[in-house]
């Protein structure tokens, strides 16, 4: 009998063991994880309990906050002039989350980051008050990219090629985040997200589409780089049409009549020909051509800006009729307008790539520094030889190429127009792409992308001269003037 007695407190003793175990792992480990859960509603009451910080361009905030009725939701977020900068500011929703800087800079916005917490803050647990984001966007810049590309569904990217600095980062059809940024926005968000056009996908960002003759800068810079040829002005051994091995397709050129055969690499640019890029492609090879595509930025997984752009591919594995392809920006060949106006801001920096970067500082509710973005990274992409001669070709292209609608009286400017296959066999309307850089008297730089991905108009009116140049030309208007 008091051996069974023995052998039931000992079990009870352990269960009782068990369950205290279990108790202090709910308290302490999952409890932990519970209280940190987004789906935590009382986390959520505390981030919209007062005001957020703000995100600010050119010194004045195009955030806000708003008092809230009938909410145990105190505040929701408010945007100034919202379509205007959604592709830089992304959304904060009390239901559906936050996306870009928004997204990326939550905790310092609603004042969770423990870097803005002060010494009695930090004993108490309180929340600090919130820190703002400050961008490096010129309004001037946003405003001109907006205006000139209307209607058209598309995107545009502007840098400081001597700084990384983004001054412009445009996405059409944009949409007003104000729309859904409240607990009863339903509708709203059902139209966005139903909507064909995609107004909340960033274009800039986060659509890599094929970069078309754009492309052959890329290219070229490769040919000079491996010493193939030595000069931009040096004739090219490019039969018109050109023929690559293995295939009976030739590649030829939209303008037939252009002096395309054994063109120099300024000619060829200067008239986008095919031929001569199709054939260095191959006599590159797709290892040198990835090489310095790479260099470039394409195939880097983590672009960072800081919001993170998606991958602008170069292929591998390619044959000769697919690199001959590549080298015009066809085949598999994907690039965002970011990717192309880095190609665009490297030249124009002498060679150097400086990484692009939105933000310029994260601050405290007392304006003291959190993170400062003045020093990024940068990297000799092409010799400054190499990227002097094709700065010079670009310049070619638009005095008296392809490119003559970016002009700007008074203003260095060069450029490359590119028009993209768009679907199987070609069959729905090009993409229009323009890319340039443009410098003033003062010596102040601009490098500039432009896609056009559909404005309307008739397939035989769609280049990237007439529906993307004006668009670039008004950006570096707006930057330099």
């Amino acid at each position: 009998m008091n051996k069974m007695i023995r052998r039931a407190s000992v079990f009870s003793l352990l269960l009782v063991l068990s369950l205290l175990v279990r108790a202090t792992w709910v308290q302490f480990y999952e409890g932990e994880a519970l209280a940190d859960s987004k789906h935590n509603r009382r986390n959520v009451m505390e981030t919209y309990a007062n005001p957020l910080g703000n995100i600010v361009v050119a010194g004045e905030a195009v955030t806000g906050s708003e008092r809230t009725t009938g909410s145990d939701l105190a505040y929701k977020r408010t945007y100034r002039d919202g379509s205007l900068y959604s592709a830089v500011t992304g959304y904060t929703s009390q239901v559906y989350g936050a996306t870009q800087l928004e997204g990326i800079y939550q905790d310092v916005l609603d004042g969770s980051d423990t870097r803005l917490k002060n010494p009695r803050e930090a004993v108490t647990g309180e929340r600090a008050g919130p820190g703002d984001v400050v961008t490096t966007i010129d309004p001037a810049v946003q405003k001109a990219a907006t205006k000139a590309l209307g209607d058209n569904k598309g995107a545009a990217v502007a840098i400081d090629p001597k700084s990384g600095r983004i001054l412009g980062m445009v996405s059409s059809p944009s949409y007003d985040p104000s729309r859904i940024s409240g607990s009863t926005d339903g509708d709203a968000w059902k139209e966005l997200t139903g909507d064909e056009d995609k107004p909340m996908v960033n274009r800039a960002l986060r659509q890599p589409l094929p970069p078309g003759s754009t492309f052959k800068l890329v290219v070229a810079a490769a040919a000079l780089e491996d010493g193939l040829y030595d000069s931009v002005d040096e004739r090219t051994d490019s039969p018109d049409p050109y023929t690559a091995p293995g295939t009976s397709t030739p590649v030829t050129n939209e303008n037939p009549s252009a002096p395309c055969e054994d063109a120099t690499l300024r000619t060829a640019l200067q008239y986008s020909c095919n031929n001569v890029f199709g054939k260095l492609a191959v006599d590159l090879g797709q290892d040198k051509v990835a090489a310095m595509a790479e260099k470039f930025g394409f195939n880097d997984k983590e672009q960072d800006v800081p919001v993170r752009a998606s991958v602008s591919g170069y292929p591998s594995g390619m044959d000769k009729p697919q690199t001959a392809l590549s080298g015009i920006g066809q085949f598999e060949v994907t690039a965002t307008p970011l990717q192309i106006a880095m190609v665009s801001a490297t030249l124009a920096n002498g060679g150097e790539l400086v990484s692009p970067d939105m933000v310029d500082r994260v601050t405290d509710s007392g304006g003291d520094v959190l993170e400062n973005h003045d020093d990024p990274d940068t990297e000799r992409v092409v010799s400054e030889r190499n990227a002097e001669q094709l700065r010079s070709a670009m310049e070619t292209v638009v005095d008296k190429g392809t490119g003559t609608n970016a002009r700007i009286p008074g203003m260095t400017v060069g450029g490359k127009t590119g028009t993209a296959q768009h679907g199987e066999r070609n069959e729905n309307t090009p993409y229009a792409w323009f890319t340039s850089y443009a410098q003033n008297s003062d010596g102040d730089q601009v490098a500039v992308a432009v896609i056009i991905e559909d404005s309307g108009a008739a397939r035989s009116e769609v280049s990237g001269n007439g529906l993307a140049a004006p668009v670039a030309r008004a950006m570096m208007r707006a930057a330099l003037d």
